[in-house]
C-alpha cells in the first residue's frame, strides 16, 4: 500500500511544492486548501493522480471531519503537515498589529488557524499516525523565536504550534514530531509580511522541499530543526544513499 501523507494548505506556496514532490515519489497525499479554483490546480501535477485534493478551512469541524475520512479511506498515515496557517488579524487594512492594539477577534482568528486547528487535528488522527509509527510535521518560523514589533500575534501562535507539536510527541512514543522553520521564502504570505517589498531575491518553496525531504529520511529525534539544517537530498539520491527514504519519504 502506498504511504499516504496529509498536507493542510497545499494548494500554494510550501504546501504545493511539498505535495508536487511526494506525489511524484509515488506517495499518496491528502490536501485542503481554501481556494478552491487555486487548490483545482493540482490537478495539473505530474503526480495529480496520486492527489486527493479537499476544498474546505480546517477551523471546519466538518472540513476536518472530511479529511479524516480521506485517511480511512486510504487505511494509514504515514505523514502529517500542518502548514496550513493565517498571517495576522482578521481586521483592518494591514497584517501588522501592535501587541497593544490586538482585539479579542484578532487573536481568535489566528490562534484557531495557527494553533487550534492543528491540535484538533492531531488528536482526530492520531491514532492512525501511531499506528503507522508515523511523523508529525509543523512549518514553523523564525518568528517563533524572535521577537518583530507588529508581528507578535503571529510569532505567538507559531511557538504555541511548535510547544503543542513536540508535546505530541513528548506524550505519544510511537510518532516522531517536528517544528521546522524553512527559512525566508517566495511566498504571497511573504510578500504580506513585506507590503510593497520586492522579495524576488528570497528562494521559491521547491528550493526549501529537498531540506524537509532529507530531514524525514534521516529521521532524528523529535525537535525544532530549520530545514537548512540538512543538506538538500538531491532528486536522483539512491536507495542506499538515502537511508530511511523508501520506509518514510
Amino acid at each position: 500500500m502506498k504511504k499516504t501523507a496529509l498536507i493542510t494548505g497545499g494548494s500554494a506556496g510550501l504546501g504545493r511544492a511539498l505535495v508536487a514532490a511526494l506525489s511524484s515519489r509515488d506517495w499518496h497525499v491528502i490536501t485542503d486548501g481554501r481556494d478552491r479554483d487555486r487548490l483545482a490546480r493540482l490537478r495539473d501535477l505530474p503526480g495529480a493522480d496520486h492527489v486527493t485534493a479537499i476544498p474546505g478551512d480546517v477551523t471546519d469541524a466538518d472540513h476536518r471531519d472530511a479529511l479524516r475520512a480521506a485517511v480511512d479511506g486510504r487505511g494509514r498515515l504515514d505523514l502529517l503537515v500542518h502548514n496550513a496557517s493565517v498571517l495576522g488579524p482578521a481586521t483592518g487594512d494591514t497584517r501588522h498589529r501592535l501587541l497593544a492594539d490586538t482585539t479579542p477577534e484578532d487573536l481568535q482568528h489566528v490562534w484557531r488557524h495557527n494553533v487550534g486547528a492543528p491540535l484538533v487535528l492531531t488528536s482526530l488522527l492520531l491514532p492512525t499516525l501511531a499506528a503507522s509509527h508515523g511523523v508529525l510535521l509543523s512549518i514553523s518560523s523564525d518568528a517563533a523565536v524572535q521577537h518583530y514589533p507588529g508581528w507578535g500575534l503571529y510569532s505567538a501562535s507559531k511557538a504555541g504550534l511548535d510547544h503543542v507539536t513536540l508535546t505530541f510527541a513528548a506524550e505519544n512514543d510511537a510518532i516522531t514530531a517536528y517544528a521546522v522553520d524553512p527559512g525566508d521564502m517566495r511566498t504571497q504570505m511573504h510578500q504580506d509580511w513585506f507590503p510593497g517589498e520586492d522579495i524576488s531575491d528570497r528562494p521559491l518553496p521547491e528550493t526549501v522541499v529537498p531540506h524537509l525531504l532529507a530531514l524525514l529520511a534521516s529521521r532524528p529525534p523529535s525537535g525544532r530543526y530549520r530545514a537548512a539544517d540538512f543538506p538538500a537530498l538531491r532528486s536522483t539520491t539512491t536507495d542506499a544513499e538515502a537511508g530511511d527514504l523508501g520506509a518514510v519519504v
